[in-house]
């Protein structure tokens, strides 16, 4: 039956048919009595044509009506008009879950947001004693404020008196794989397939654990992209259901939170009993693992693919948290091959009792893509280098790595190079051992390793690059500074695909996000060629010939002519904020050979605001304007606030705010930066770092 605009259901107007499915046809229409816009639902004959049944639809519909969620698509009204049932529901606009797991998995961080919200709702359904019985991917919808849960309860409505007391293949083989309809008829199931419990599909009476199970599965696909169960048939299907476990979620995700992987895996037990026992304890493990996410890695890469058209992208999130994307390899890939990747999305866990030491080097990727390279910092502030393996699980310290800062690979990817101690050194990530001295760099800040046993590389803040053999030897300038244009530092080289030129940056004047960017040569001959565009941070080479660079904030890609050394085309936005350091000049990304990209999300310490919050997350005031802050400090007393803020020049000064009487001074006043406030043990005095004698 379809439904031509302009009909009336009761007080209902049809406007325009938004779907249809198993369970009848779906309409917008418009309430003329409260002039609003709702759903309206019109059920197939089947459920008219008994007027028990249809007692009972009604019965259950009143209960379901009073069921209000802010996740939870609400029952508004159920009309019965010439022979014809029709439910009237809240009207949702969105794209189903369902839909979106078409273009691959979620971001962990929606998996977790989006599952704690389907949690909340089914908890507070059960508590009311309403069961789903047919949630999957196609019941959820995504909008602007989060899920909503579709159909809830009303595949209880559909449950005819007497339930199956058993089911044969042979039963289900009437139902197609395409049939969505989830009715209940005798010696027939309730739900749709891939998302039933066993006890379901073995007949048995389905309660709030039946819930949980299919939770579970959407939770596998949300994460992974792939259904929990499959098969070529029905039988098959059913026969995984009841005696196979379905892949573990870091199996397919290899760095997936393992406390997700144990979540899930409690969820989909083939046994109620051994299953979470209330969608209140799943809501809980989800929020825990969302809470401690600060103290994880994330990780989403691009689909298993051959080495040569792999693309992939890191990303670290706040203080403690590293995440992987596909954006810049979706963007990159895509420059030169219109073929899109899937997304896998999953985490590592950073060791406890320690943090990534922001400030002392990027996420680094081997070039091979197969390794990442992270500075932490334990207890005292001190740090050191940790490896691991894409393709395992575990982080590792490397020895003798104590105090590393800037790393940079081999371009075989079994060296790993760090400053430490006054030192440029090298160790051996695969076979271990003391790491070796190569040259001296009392303050380094960057180097780059070429195929021919070459490391260019930035001994000290306030000098030039040099040059030395990988092996050791004599360190040789391959840069000039300018000091007639103001140039204090160059820093942070990358190779060129030849091996012979490098880009580089340039510090001009002191203490602020005044940087200038080149192209250098191992040949003394050939003269440095300025790059003709502005960036905040370091610039990095990127196959298949891009250079990457923080530009407000943002991380762009430029197309780039390696051989005639020139931009070709406009920069493109890659990630959205990305962590960079205006006073060092230093992005927190890295790139490998391959396309995976490592980079430190959240420029929201450029142009942020100081905020007090309840310990809720809600606002409670704002301290001083919008501008760029750094390491904000609160007296021993809680009354005053010592801050360092940036001006539009790229210089920093220390503030102070006096919490009491709403009042902000200036601190300090010299032209260079002045930054890192910390309060004497009496407030009385207040010591801080400063760039006025150089920097460094």
């Amino acid at each position: 039956m379809t439904l031509a605009a302009g009909t009336k259901l009761g007080p209902y107007e049809i406007l325009a048919p938004i779907g249809a499915g198993g369970m009848g046809e779906v309409y917008r229409a418009r309430d003329t009595r409260l002039d609003r816009t709702v759903a309206v639902k019109v059920l197939p004959p089947h459920l008219s044509e008994d007027a028990e049944h249809r007692r009972r639809f009604e019965r259950e519909a009143k209960m379901i009506s009073a069921l209000s969620h802010p996740h939870i698509c609400a029952l508004h009204d159920v009309g019965h008009q010439d022979g014809t049932d029709y439910l009237v529901m809240e009207y949702v606009e969105g794209e189903t879950l369902s839909d979106r797991l078409v273009k691959g998995p979620l971001p962990n961080e929606q998996v977790l947001r989006f599952g704690i919200e389907i949690a909340d709702a089914l908890d507070r359904a059960h508590r009311q004693g309403i069961v789903h019985r047919d949630l999957k991917p196609g019941n959820v919808m995504l909008t602007r404020s989060g899920v909503k849960l579709l159909d809830f309860g009303l595949a209880k409505m559909r449950e005819v008196e007497e339930a199956p007391t058993g089911l044969s293949a042979s039963s289900l083989a009437t139902r197609t794989s395409a049939d969505r309809s989830p009715l209940t008829e005798k010696g027939t199931i309730l739900g749709t397939f891939q998302y039933m419990a066993p006890e379901q599909l073995e007949g048995r009476e389905a309660d709030a654990r039946s819930d949980i199970f299919a939770f579970g599965a959407v939770l596998h696909e949300m994460a992974t992209g792939e259904k929990a169960f499959t098969g070529k048939t029905q039988a098959s299907l059913i026969g995984a259901i009841l005696h196979t476990e379905p892949p573990p979620i870091s199996s397919v995700v290899p760095l997936a939170p393992p406390a997700l992987d144990r979540v899930v895996k409690t969820c989909l037990a083939k046994d109620p009993e051994d299953r979470w026992q209330t969608a209140h304890d799943v809501k809980l493990q989800l929020r825990g693992i969302a809470e401690t996410s600060p103290q994880s890695v994330s990780v989403a890469a691009a689909a298993p693919v051959s080495r040569g058209s792999r693309a992939r992208i890191l990303w670290l999130t706040n203080a403690a948290t590293l995440a992987v994307a596909t954006l810049l390899g979706i963007a990159l890939y895509r420059a030169t091959r219109p073929d899109p990747q899937r997304v896998v999305v999953s985490s590592i866990d950073v060791p406890e009792k320690t943090s990534i030491a922001f400030d002392s080097g990027a996420p680094l990727v081997s070039p091979d893509g197969r390794k990442l390279a992270l500075i932490l910092s334990a207890g005292g502030g001190r740090t050191a280098a940790w490896l691991r393996s894409l393709d395992g699980s575990v982080v590792r310290p490397l020895a003798g790595t104590e105090g590393a800062v800037y790393p940079f690979w081999s371009p075989d990817s079994r060296h790993l190079a760090f400053f430490a101690d006054g030192k440029l050194r090298k160790v051996n990530v695969e076979s271990g051992g003391p790491p070796d001295i190569v040259a001296d760099a009392p303050l380094g800040r960057g180097g780059a390793w070429n195929r021919e046993g070459d490391i260019v590389f930035a001994p000290d803040t306030g000098g030039t690059l040099f040059r030395v053999s990988s092996s050791g030897g004599a360190a040789t300038p391959v840069t000039a500074r300018d000091e007639g244009t103001g140039e204090i530092s160059h820093r942070y080289p990358s190779f060129l695909p030849d091996g012979r030129r490098f880009v580089y940056e340039v510090q001009v004047g002191g203490g602020g996000s005044q940087y200038k960017h080149f192209v250098g040569s191992l040949d003394p001959k050939e003269t440095a060629l300025r790059l003709p565009f502005e960036s905040e941070s370091n610039v990095v080479y990127s196959p298949p010939g891009h250079l990457l660079f923080v530009q407000q904030g943002n991380l762009r890609a430029q197309p780039f002519d390696a051989d005639r050394l020139r931009p070709v085309g406009e920069s493109f936005a890659v990630v959205d904020s990305v962590q960079v350091s205006s006073i060092v000049g230093f992005g927190s990304f890295s790139v490998s050979d391959d396309g995976v990209l490592a980079y430190v999300g959240g420029a929201a310490a450029r142009f942020s605001r100081l905020v007090w919050t309840d310990r809720t997350g809600k606002e409670q005031e704002t301290l001083g304007t919008p501008a760029v802050h750094w390491d904000p400090r609160l007296s021993h007393d809680g009354r005053r606030l010592a801050v360092a803020v940036e001006d539009s020049r790229g210089n920093s000064d220390v503030w102070i705010h006096d919490l009491a009487r709403k009042v902000s001074t200036r601190f300090t006043f010299d032209p260079d930066a002045d930054l890192g406030p910390v309060w004497s043990p009496d407030d009385g005095r207040i010591v801080f770092t400063s760039y006025r004698r150089g920097p460094g």
